[in-house]
């Protein structure tokens, strides 16, 4: 079974400083039938203006993704952790029994453009911890690169959940499959670009719940960059 859930039916906010857009409930934006999906349940595309950010606030048990397509974001946290996130590069954080932290764009000069992600842990009141990885140029291009995992397999950051997150560039021509185990789900989010998912068409921005489904095959449409979960 497939459920679209198309880019413009988002949550979407544009505060001048950031631009966002919520595929889930999220802060001032309210859709009791999105509430998430399985274990995710947060996917927020955010574009922050050039030294604007998130002033310190807090969290507490989530594993929290962060990606950037394009710019560079700077993140600072209460576990002494200060780094700035470029494309190519993930980080995971996990909230756990509760940690602080500021993200503000890098650059005074050009806009940073990211996903967040939240996704539920296993069991409440872990300790908060803190992981970031850069993964080769090109490692994603053609095929799915897993980039953060329960196990930390294949050098991928770890989360307290059972999921397993992959990225992928695909050009015009290629095309991957990603096999699903019985009872596994999956949502595909669409980066940029294009994709076709089993001869359904999404376009860059539009989200995909797939359950009952043995596989998907994932091919770009001409050229897309996608996220690719796999849950329990």
């Amino acid at each position: 079974m497939f459920t679209t859930r198309r880019a413009s039916d988002r949550g979407h906010f544009d505060h001048g400083w950031l631009d966002t857009y919520h595929s889930f409930s999220f802060a001032g934006y309210f859709d009791p039938g999105h509430m998430g999906f399985r274990v995710l349940r947060v996917i927020n595309e955010d574009r922050v203006a050039p030294g604007e950010g998130f002033d310190t606030h807090p969290h507490n048990d989530m594993e929290i993704i962060t990606l950037v397509l394009e710019g560079a974001l700077r993140h600072q946290d209460s576990m002494g952790n200060g780094s700035v996130i470029r494309p190519g590069e993930v980080q995971r954080m996990s909230a756990g029994t509760g940690v602080t932290h500021s993200e503000f764009n890098a650059s005074e000069a050009e806009p940073v453009h990211l996903y967040q992600i939240w996704i539920l842990p296993e069991r409440k009141g872990l300790p908060p911890s803190y992981e970031q990885k850069a993964f080769p140029p090109g490692s994603m291009a053609g095929g799915l690169q897993l980039v953060a995992s329960r196990d930390g397999r294949g050098g991928s950051v770890t989360i307290h959940q059972d999921a397993s997150l992959y990225l992928a560039k695909l050009e015009r021509g290629e095309s991957v499959k990603h096999t699903l185990a019985p009872g596994r789900h999956a949502w595909v989010q669409v980066a940029r670009g294009a994709v076709e998912v089993n001869g359904l068409d999404l376009q860059s921005g539009d989200g995909l719940a797939v359950s009952g489904e043995e596989s998907l095959q994932l091919s770009a449409s001409p050229v897309g960059e996608l996220l690719l979960f796999d849950l329990p």
